[in-house]
């Protein structure tokens, strides 16, 4: 069966497109973030030789197959590149490119033979640097849950989640200090752009013992606040299960994996906080009784537009009550990572999707839909990057 967008779908994003945040990616971020993968990290020569070359190669060099044969995804990906081996970077479409140079990188330190992380200092700083805003989230939380479900207090903690998404180290690294940050909810609110948890609260209203399904974005920060949200749906009882859709191996830098998920409530359980301590132990107990379960699947880390989801993960998600579909690489899979006018209704995009779904995103990309008319235009006079750099969120949902 045909899972397409109701819509005519428009061309991709390329690193050709002279003068975008795609050409720079490609030809100044990319290089950035390989040289902070051999500066962070002790890597053996052969990974040194490997990083090296992937560097050499961009932006000119030209795609070319994966060698390292034993991994799980080494088939598919052989596929994937067949499409655009011998052309340069900046030739395929962006979301290829971008899930590529990552792909490579797991190539280079061999990472399905032995589990190196090469972004691991990256996420450990990440968490460290924000023990504070954890410690305040957390007694926030012990505070909320005390009066149960509160369709208020579910409003405050999407809020929250959306904007835990700031935190990119993929766009910032840990100690750049032009990193984005709404520190308070009226800046929150004044730099969301569209803002559905009304419709979100009327679905949620209605329902007990739901199931919510996340599809998880960045460690770190953001995760943390995903725990959050995922402790108060289910502590509350609004929630009987969660489950989170995290990656098959470390990507975009900061892209969760289930070993970020456990590492997190680890060190959350480390902290001498009893509020933050106490949210690592419910999610505990909750993945021992089988209410909360990371899982994964090859298609998160895939080059994939969403709607060629295979069916085994389409019938995964299909007994959700609510997907949430968090940050922007997630969103811009949604979207197929194509050029879409900024006010094309956004659920006739997604219209694909098998339950109802919520997307929580802060803008760090060209690609955006389901704006009021004119309202791109009048934000490009303002602030020319406002597209991509973080400083503007989304709360979008779509029913089916």
């Amino acid at each position: 069966m045909n899972y397409q967008p109701n819509l005519p779908v428009p061309a991709p994003l390329r690193g050709t497109d002279t003068g975008t945040f795609t050409e720079y990616t490609i030809k100044q971020r990319f290089p950035n973030i390989a040289r902070r993968v051999l500066a962070e990290n002790k890597l053996t020569a052969a990974a040194t030789t490997r990083m090296e070359a992937l560097l050499a190669e961009i932006p000119y060099g030209k795609i070319r197959p994966l060698t390292d044969t034993h991994a799980p995804d080494y088939t598919q990906w052989q596929s994937w590149i067949a499409l655009y081996a011998g052309q340069d970077w900046l030739q395929p479409p962006w979301f290829f490119a971008e899930t590529y140079f990552y792909r490579r990188i797991i190539e280079a330190v061999d990472y399905f033979a032995t589990g190196f992380d090469p972004f691991t200092y990256q996420k450990e700083q990440g968490l460290e640097r924000h023990n504070d805003v954890i410690f305040t989230l957390c007694q926030q939380l012990t505070f909320s849950l005390k009066n149960g479900w509160q369709p208020s207090q579910l409003s405050h903690w999407l809020l929250a989640d959306l904007w835990g998404n700031q935190v990119d180290l993929s766009m910032w690294s840990v100690d750049d200090a032009t990193m984005p940050g709404h520190a308070s909810d009226a800046l929150r609110l004044a730099h969301t752009l569209v803002d559905d948890r009304a419709a979100v609260l009327s679905l949620l209203n209605k329902s007990e013992n739901i199931r919510v399904d996340f599809i998880v974005d960045n460690a770190g920060l953001e995760l943390v606040s995903d725990l959050v949200l995922a402790d108060y749906l289910l502590t509350t009882g609004k929630a009987g299960t969660v489950h989170f859709h995290v990656k098959l191996h470390p990507t975009f830098v900061s892209d969760a994996t289930t070993h970020d998920v456990l590492q997190t409530l680890v060190f959350l359980n480390g902290r001498p906080q009893p509020d933050i301590q106490a949210l690592a132990d419910r999610l505990t107990g909750y993945m021992v009784d089988g209410r909360f379960h990371p899982v994964t699947h090859p298609f998160w880390t895939s080059p994939l537009p969403l709607w060629q989801m295979p069916d085994g993960l389409r019938q995964e998600l299909a007994p959700a009550h609510l997907i949430i579909s968090k940050g922007d690489a997630n969103y811009r899979r949604a979207l197929g990572d194509v050029h879409w006018p900024a006010d094309t209704p956004f659920a006739q995009i997604v219209s694909y999707l098998p339950a109802p779904a919520l997307f929580l995103r802060t803008c760090k990309s060209e690609v955006i839909a389901g704006l009021p008319s004119g309202q791109a235009e009048a934000l490009a006079e303002k602030e020319a990057d406002w597209l991509v750099n973080g400083k503007w969120g989304l709360i979008q949902f779509t029913h089916p």
